[in-house]
């Protein structure tokens, strides 16, 4: 009876040990994906594709993240799914009127900062009103109407 025991049991831990590599692999490359809860009406309201809408979403996140406290950004970021895939979507800005409105700094220099990102990536940069609604929205719903309202000020 023991030895009928073992046997089923020794395939049990077999097949944990074989299949449990490919499990966490499939878990770390899928679990940091953005949500399509997010990309998907972004891309809809920018008329954009999913890549476009991460990268836009990861430059309104990144200038979030220069006005935020790292503690209130941590917040944040715990509401969105796959923040470090947006982070790492938006381009870098270089643009002369990104740099200009640097010098002067605060609110417009954020501003023509996501307008240069939103450009990099063939969008209009008009279109960033349209998409901090979306992202505040987003977060609002994931994480409560608290952190809306701090992700709403700061892009302001």
């Amino acid at each position: 009876m023991a030895r009928m025991i073992r046997i089923p049991l020794l395939l049990v831990v077999s097949a944990i040990v074989w299949l449990a590599p490919a499990v966490v692999l499939s878990a770390q490359a899928g679990g940091d994906a953005p949500s399509p809860d997010l990309i998907q009406p972004l891309a809809k309201e920018l008329n954009a594709s999913p890549k476009q809408a991460e990268g836009a979403a990861g430059a309104l996140f990144a200038l979030a993240k220069t006005r935020l406290s790292p503690d209130d950004f941590t917040k944040v970021s715990g509401a969105v799914p796959g923040m470090s895939q947006l982070l790492a979507a938006a381009p870098k800005a270089t643009s002369p009127a990104a740099s200009m409105a640097s010098a002067l700094g605060g609110q417009a220099a954020g501003l023509a900062s996501a307008a240069s990102a939103f450009s990099a990536l063939g969008l209009k940069p008009e279109l960033v009103a349209k998409a901090i609604p979306i992202l505040t929205s987003f977060v609002g719903k994931s994480g409560g109407s608290g952190l809306a309202s701090l992700l709403g000020g700061v892009l302001k």
